[in-house]
């Protein structure tokens, strides 16, 4: 999502060659979204580029109204009111609910979960709509796209990069864009570039029938711990321990304990029977040391740019990242989100 998002934003201001390591673009992190759009998700600092993508994916036509539920046990009061302040403080619509308004909404809450904060505007999100978009848009504007391309090397030249690809293939470029995701480190390194330690994180969802079956009504639900959500999907339910084992950057597949542990904390939760585990998956979410993203060029070369370190959010901040970081690379307007926070600068 980042590099076809980006190359789409180009357009006809570049020449442009995205570089993609696998069969198909959007294989790894990009295909195994849990697929929501919610401004609380990743931060109040990650917020304003959640927020700026808003307009831009309902006018694409790929969200769908679901609404977030954030709930905690007896003992989470605080937990709740800090998080319902933290978020209304930076403009995201919230309403703190009794634990009959919970309950009206998680059919088969379980009696201990007394506490929750209700974002109305949380959406679903149709990644693969939206993927296809930018993926369209970018060749539309003349942008190429290579794929079992992996980098093999870069060198630095006069004016720019010679790159060497896995099949021996050479190609000169003016400026080296890093949207890499779990292997912006690894690509930073091959072009002799400070790795800023973007750590890849394994996250795991499971798709489960439960009984009764998951009604559509049911909201995003997630734990104010940090330690589940789960969401409904056709009829079936997406759930996740909120899980982040650190990995290195590779084909990541699920753990029969992750998915246990998905399973045992949804049955905390509500009274409901898991019949059977359907498809499982697990994927990459990056990180830099601040979880914040990082766009920008490197400030020991300016012929090498990060657009990388998106965690869980790349999905649904995707829109304002890459306004954001094709103003920064072209020298134009960069839109409404200021680009100060997430300069490569910082480390």
């Amino acid at each position: 999502m980042a590099g076809a998002s980006l190359a789409a934003r180009l357009g006809a201001d570049a020449k442009v060659l995205v570089i993609e390591a696998e069969e198909r673009p959007g294989y790894h992190a990009t295909g195994r979204s849990a697929a929501f759009w919610t401004e609380s998700y990743g931060g109040p600092q990650v917020k304003p580029l959640t927020t700026a993508s808003g307009p831009e994916l309902d006018r694409l036509g790929v969200l769908t109204p679901r609404g977030a539920l954030t709930i905690g046990r007896t003992g989470q009061e605080r937990d709740v009111a800090a998080f319902a302040e933290t978020y209304g403080n930076v403009g995201i619509e919230v309403s703190t609910l009794e634990r009959a308004e919970i309950a009206a909404r998680i059919p088969g809450l379980k009696p201990e979960w007394t506490c929750g904060v209700l974002e109305p505007s949380t959406c679903d999100i149709d990644v693969a709509a939206l993927h296809q978009h930018y993926l369209a848009a970018a060749r539309k504007a003349g942008a190429e796209l290579w794929c079992r391309a992996g980098l093999s090397a870069a060198e630095r030249v006069r004016g720019g990069w010679i790159l060497t690809l896995a099949d021996g293939r050479r190609i000169g470029c003016d400026v080296l864009v890093d949207a890499a995701g779990a292997w912006a480190d690894a690509v930073a390194a091959k072009a002799g570039i400070r790795p800023l330690g973007i750590a890849p994180y394994r996250r795991t969802i499971a798709q489960v029938a439960i009984e009764p079956a998951a009604p559509d009504s049911l909201p995003l639900v997630l734990d104010v711990a940090g330690r589940f959500y789960f969401k409904p999907e056709s009829g079936r339910l997406w759930l996740s321990p909120h899980d982040e084992t650190p990995s290195s950057p590779c084909d990541a597949a699920p753990e029969e304990i992750d998915v246990a542990l998905a399973i045992d904390r949804f049955e905390q939760v509500v009274d409901r029977r898991v019949l059977r585990v359907e498809h499982r998956w697990a994927g990459l979410r990056s990180f830099a040391p601040d979880r914040l993203p990082v766009y920008g060029f490197d400030p020991n070369d300016a012929a090498f740019f990060w657009f990388a370190g998106q965690g869980g959010f790349g999905i649904q901040t995707a829109p304002a990242a890459a306004v954001l970081g094709a103003g920064l690379l072209l020298g134009q307007d960069g839109g409404e989100v200021d680009p100060e926070p997430f300069g490569p600068g910082r480390f």
